[in-house]
């Protein structure tokens, strides 16, 4: 028993199945125009296979090659807006989120220096637009659930399970957001980390460099 205790104290405690889940970064951009703090949106290109045409943030899959989350968002979107490294300043991370289908969002909010220089790569993106800032914080998002039902496949094994074909299934519920900017909607994962980032910002949590805008310390 010792030897067990001594091995399960040495071990990282991580989710269960941590293998199987895909992990991806993105970046909530802020950038300015006019003098004016924006958020700035992706609209993915409609020859993509998943999400085409679909509202977004810079963001994609963690590589071998990245030394953390926040260097995989910097990374992905230097790659889909044609910026240097430099030209991303990360203030800070958002909560983690985690989807019914295993995948693992770290969000992470930073600002765009020099947003004249953004050139999106056509092969993903069809084209950014921003929303301002104060006017995103005014927005309300519809509010719909998504039901998650448990559907066995046809070799599973009902006879080795209580009630077998009868067994109750628990159920889930998935929010869905509905926000609209500029005669474009934005739902899924995207318009639940804009609006965690939003609430962060309505309650005042970070330390505000101006009316409205994150400071870095508050994103710590």
């Amino acid at each position: 028993m010792e030897a067990l205790a001594r091995r399960l104290a040495g071990r990282p405690r991580r989710l269960l199945g941590w293998d199987h889940y895909v992990r991806t970064a993105v970046l909530l951009p802020l950038v300015t125009v006019g003098g004016e703090w924006h958020l700035l949106f992706e609209v993915r290109s409609e020859t993509l296979k998943r999400q085409p045409g679909e509202v977004c943030f810079p963001g994609g899959h963690l590589e071998a090659g990245d030394r953390n989350p926040r260097a995989a968002a910097v990374r992905e979107t230097g790659e889909e807006l044609n910026l240097e490294a430099g030209d991303v300043e990360v203030l800070g991370d958002l909560d983690v989120l985690i989807t019914p289908w295993r995948l693992v969002v770290y969000p992470h909010v930073g600002v765009l220096r020099d947003p004249g220089s953004i050139r999106p790569a056509r092969s993903e993106i069809a084209h950014v637009f921003t929303v301002p800032l104060e006017e995103a914080l005014a927005a309300r998002p519809e509010r719909h659930e998504v039901d998650i039902v448990v559907t066995p496949r046809e070799d599973f094994p009902f006879d080795k399970i209580p009630h077998g074909r009868a067994y109750p299934w628990r159920r889930a519920v998935h929010p869905e957001l509905f926000f609209q900017f500029r005669g474009h909607v934005v739902w899924g994962l995207t318009a639940l980390i804009l609006e965690h980032f939003l609430s962060l910002l309505r309650a005042g949590a970070p330390d505000a460099a101006a009316p409205g805008v994150p400071g870095r310390e508050g994103f710590r």
